[in-house]
């Protein structure tokens, strides 16, 4: 790909060898300067596809004037990009620094002040930084907008349009999503020029992942919860539930019932508490997470093992988001769905936009009677 030494150095400290799919239709493109639009399934390396060719340019700047602005949904997504631009950017000389919502701003705001070429952050918390002074945004050379679909969701569609009102015309624009609804296609029209579009089976699941589901009544799963979590062969497992007051709740009841340590992550924890949860959780001291979708597109973890739907999510994207958090680069994983009675048509919605039926196991005692299987793992 033409990569600078600087480049190729940061790529080699975080183990990368071969590009993604994604990143091998991105970077060619990006690097010549090109307005973008990608999308791909969650976990297929989309942060460095936009990192990557960013580093590439930015080589031969001058130090500490901004230049690079990243707009990310999460806070914790934030954060990982931020480590991730750090590393890559080392042998470069490049400094990055997280604005995100949750801690305070003045350690944010010093960081600002200091000089940074990259800065990466929730629309919120960006928000209340520009409206002082040392904020000046007049230097920045490249847009990204990571998880553009999910930016709608969480609502941020209206600080975005403010914040890109406030950027210079005359920037390369990269948009990043996993889906590609119509109205993140309006959103591209309104702030891209002339871009060129690249797509990795974004509707699909990653490939390695084994798909299956245990038919359950909905006052039995927390217990069949407690029984899969109790095989040690399931070594991280991250559990998605529907609401906050679940996951503080069931991680109690897990912990009992597997005599394993459960962590929980939610909206309703602090930013340290959040943060500290998922070093848990990625250093293994903790092998098994409970979350909302918070944290569906904003844990980077290696070798998590095992998924597990709580509940039928509530649409097909959904389940491809939760499910991209195992199998990440071309790893294998499994992903487990719990499906009560009143749940199996949400269930037939997921199997015909994925273009695949579940298999269904089952445990003594859990089931319907469809016979007795258990985890493969």
């Amino acid at each position: 790909m033409g990569l600078a030494p600087e480049v190729l150095s940061g790529l080699s400290d975080m183990g990368y060898t071969e590009p993604t799919p994604i990143q091998a239709k991105a970077i060619p493109l990006a690097i010549t300067g090109q307005d973008l639009i990608a999308s791909a399934s969650t976990g297929t390396g989309k942060t460095a596809a936009f990192l990557i060719p960013i580093i590439q340019q930015l080589l031969g700047g001058t130090p500490g004037v901004l230049r690079v602005l990243v707009l990310t949904p999460t806070r914790e997504l934030a954060l990982q990009i931020d480590e991730q631009a750090l590393a890559l950017g080392y042998y470069a000389g490049l400094s990055s620094v997280a604005v995100v919502g949750g801690m305070k701003m003045n350690p944010q705001e010093d960081a600002i002040r200091s000089g940074v070429e990259i800065l990466v952050a929730t629309p919120g918390r960006l928000m209340d930084h520009m409206k002082q002074a040392y904020l000046d945004m007049g230097t920045v050379q490249f847009l990204v907008i990571d998880e553009a679909d999910r930016m709608f969701d969480m609502g941020f569609l209206p600080d975005v349009h403010h914040i890109v009102s406030r950027l210079p015309k005359d920037r390369q624009t990269l948009l990043f999503s996993a889906t590609m609804p119509a109205k993140v296609r309006k959103l591209a029209d309104s702030i891209l020029r002339d871009p060129k579009t690249v797509a990795v089976d974004p509707s699909k699941p990653a490939e390695g992942l084994v798909h299956y589901a245990f038919s359950v009544a909905n006052g039995r799963k927390a217990a069949l919860l407690g029984k899969i979590l109790s095989y040690e062969r399931l070594s991280s497992v991250l559990v998605f539930v529907k609401r906050k007051s679940e996951a503080d709740s069931l991680a109690r009841k897990a912990r009992r019932s597997s005599r394993r340590e459960v962590g929980s992550i939610h909206s309703g924890r602090t930013q340290k508490e959040r943060i500290d949860a998922l070093e848990d959780f990625r250093t293994g001291r903790c092998p098994i997470l409970i979350a909302t979708d918070v944290a569906a597109r904003g844990i980077d973890v290696d070798k998590i093992s095992h998924v597990v739907h709580f509940d039928v999510p509530r649409s097909p994207d959904d389940y491809i988001h939760r499910s991209g958090r195992t199998g990440r680069a071309g790893e294998s994983g499994e992903v487990i769905t719990f499906v009560s009675p009143e749940e199996e048509r949400d269930l037939a919605a997921i199997e015909k936009a994925i273009g695949s039926t579940l298999e269904r196991e089952t445990i003594p005692g859990f089931d319907f009677g469809l016979g007795p299987r258990g985890p493969r793992r």
